[in-house]
């Protein structure tokens, strides 16, 4: 969420920076400024009432004590009215933070300067590329033919337990989703990240604290009667592990990570693009989340694009970075660095991960802040990435990595897996 004094001082930069999103925040933008003027005028109207009954309460005790409890007691009429009067009055002014509320949570993150006008997947910047496409001397097949071959993955399995895009991984193939777990999580806690195991349901603040909601209710699996979402990445429990959280000073860098099980309705997915692995209901990930000053941000977001760097090719697959545009950057994020895996059987390339920093925009929903050297309340910056997304990378490595009589594993996959080949 954007911070309401940012809009006040630099409405018309807000305004021509949403247009990077082809996002027109004009008009909630007018209606919300109009109503926190009238808010800000009833909050004072209020703060000068409560003084005044504050005033008059202790005018009404200091005659008490002079033995003059006539004149209290006539006082004691006013304060009466004042409170009715500051009663009305907050009552008012609960109703347009409502508003202001409501309104503030329509409009998305400001892109960073860095990242162009866009409108969609089409017009994002390849930033760095790496590795050469694979080629083979015979004919290479697609990973869910694979999966069926060697017996590693049952997709209409999945669909008889559940439905389509739920998966049963078997064999070989579950301990290599499990190696690769082990390996996102041991690489993490090397970098210095801390592990959590965090719930796999979160109530709705934990949904509204990290952007979810309001704007992608519709890709979670929500239970009414309880209230709670599942989970779509492991982004919202650590990140809202600071929900409401004052750190005591500035010298500060959270690091977190965490494996969790990941679950989105998809949508409106079809066609090629849903085929095996490409495009599930439930995956699995291991997320990594950082907490930072606002000045070690920038640094931070390069760190973790270069820990994913570091992950693809220690795996030996060839990848490339994208800069999202603004029509293809996330609700939340001020600036997000996709990468893909090129798929050498299905010739093109799959998403496996996202690196995004969100500035003060998760902070502010959050209440996440810290005490700068003034002693002052500053709202920190958040960041998360995939390291990374398993269906995809899983897809990725088998299908670059076959051989015309199985599947080679990656040496630093072997003392997970504990087989050199399937």
């Amino acid at each position: 969420m954007l911070e309401i004094q940012r809009i006040r001082t630099d409405k018309d930069s807000i305004i021509e920076g949403l247009k990077k999103r082809h996002f027109d925040a004009t008009p909630i933008i007018d209606e919300l400024l109009s109503i926190d003027e009238k808010w800000r005028i009833y909050k004072g109207q209020m703060e000068t009432a409560a003084s005044e009954m504050n005033q008059l309460s202790k005018q009404i005790g200091i005659l008490f004590k002079q033995g003059k409890a006539a004149e209290a007691n006539a006082i004691k009429g006013q304060t009466a009215e004042l409170k009715s009067r500051e009663a009305d009055l907050k009552e008012k002014v609960d109703a347009f933070e409502q508003q202001i509320t409501n309104l503030m949570y329509q409009l998305p993150n400001v892109p960073d300067e860095l990242v162009k006008a866009g409108k969609s997947e089409l017009d994002n910047e390849t930033v760095e590329e790496h590795g050469n496409a694979v080629s083979y001397d015979f004919k290479a097949i697609p990973h869910w033919e694979l999966a069926d071959k060697y017996n590693l993955i049952d997709f209409e399995l999945g669909v008889k337990i559940t439905g389509a895009g739920f998966p049963v991984y078997i064999g070989k193939g579950a301990r290599l989703q499990r190696a690769l777990i082990n390996f996102f999580i041991d690489e993490a806690v090397d970098a210095g990240y801390k592990e959590h195991q965090v719930p796999h349901f979160v109530n709705e603040a934990s949904a509204y604290g990290t952007g979810q909601l309001p704007d992608k209710e519709g890709q979670m699996y929500h239970m009414g009667v309880d209230g709670l979402y599942v989970i779509p990445t492991g982004e919202v429990p650590l990140t809202n592990i600071y929900r409401g959280v004052m750190l005591p000073d500035e010298n500060f860098s959270i690091k977190l990570t965490g494996h969790t099980p990941c679950f989105r309705r998809e949508a409106g997915s079809y066609g090629s693009d849903v085929r095996g692995l490409n495009r599930l209901h439930q995956f699995d990930k291991v997320e990594i989340v950082r907490i930072e000053h606002p000045s070690n941000s920038d640094a931070a977001l390069n760190e973790m694009v270069n820990h994913v760097k570091g992950l693809l090719e220690k795996l030996g697959l060839q990848y490339r970075i994208l800069r999202l545009c603004g029509g293809d950057t996330g609700f939340a994020a001020a600036m997000t660095y996709d990468f893909e895996v090129y798929s050498a059987a299905q010739e093109k390339w799959l998403e496996v991960s996202s690196v995004s920093r969100f500035d003060t925009f998760q902070s502010t929903r959050l209440k996440l802040r810290f005490k700068n050297a003034n002693k002052k309340s500053q709202l920190c910056h958040t960041l998360n990435g995939s390291a990374l997304a398993l269906p995809r990378i899983m897809a990725s490595l088998m299908e670059n990595h076959q051989t015309e009589n199985g599947i080679a594993i990656p040496a630093v996959l072997q003392k997970y897996t504990g087989f050199e080949s399937i």
